[in-house]
């Protein structure tokens, strides 16, 4: 079966034997070569700007008149490993314990949630988590803390593999 039949078989999904196969092909790159910048776009920030070296030490974030401070345990900070979480405030008041999404930046990924828990430190709130292995073998991640009924900081660090 050569590829004129092929693609001018009823069975495939689309019928394009009255442009021929190569005006066809040439079609679809064009296609997707002019949409994938623009789906693209419409995820986040690729370039994941690093703000955080979580690698050295806790990192901190002002959110409206206090700061957050992400650790994360042990170092080095990898991949596929049992990780604990910790969250330290400072000038601000919860109600409800905060929670970290963890993700990489520019990528959908499924949830991938750290349950927070108040600590026996006063306004400390640790959580156990994994970050797992990329397959594109990307190594810079993002936790996103939320802090209910007061907002929300991102931290962007890498991660050994």
């Amino acid at each position: 079966m050569n590829l004129n039949s092929y693609f001018s078989n009823r069975t495939f999904l689309f019928s394009f034997t009255s442009m021929g196969v190569f005006p066809t092909i040439f079609v679809l790159f064009l296609f997707f070569t002019l949409m994938c910048p623009i789906i693209h776009a419409a995820g986040s920030d690729e370039t994941g700007a690093i703000n955080c070296n979580i690698q050295e030490s806790a990192c901190t974030q002002s959110l409206g008149d206090g700061t957050v401070t992400l650790d994360i345990f042990p170092k080095p900070v990898k991949a596929m490993a049992d990780l604990t979480f910790e969250l330290i405030l400072s000038g601000l008041t919860l109600t409800t314990a905060p929670y970290i999404d963890l993700g990489m930046p520019g990528m959908k990924m499924g949830p991938n949630h750290v349950l927070m828990k108040p600590s026996d430190q006063k306004h400390t709130y640790t959580g156990t988590g994994i970050i797992v292995r990329c397959p594109s073998g990307r190594t810079i991640w993002k936790a996103d803390v939320t802090l209910p009924g007061v907002g929300s900081v991102e931290y962007v660090f890498d991660v050994i593999y």
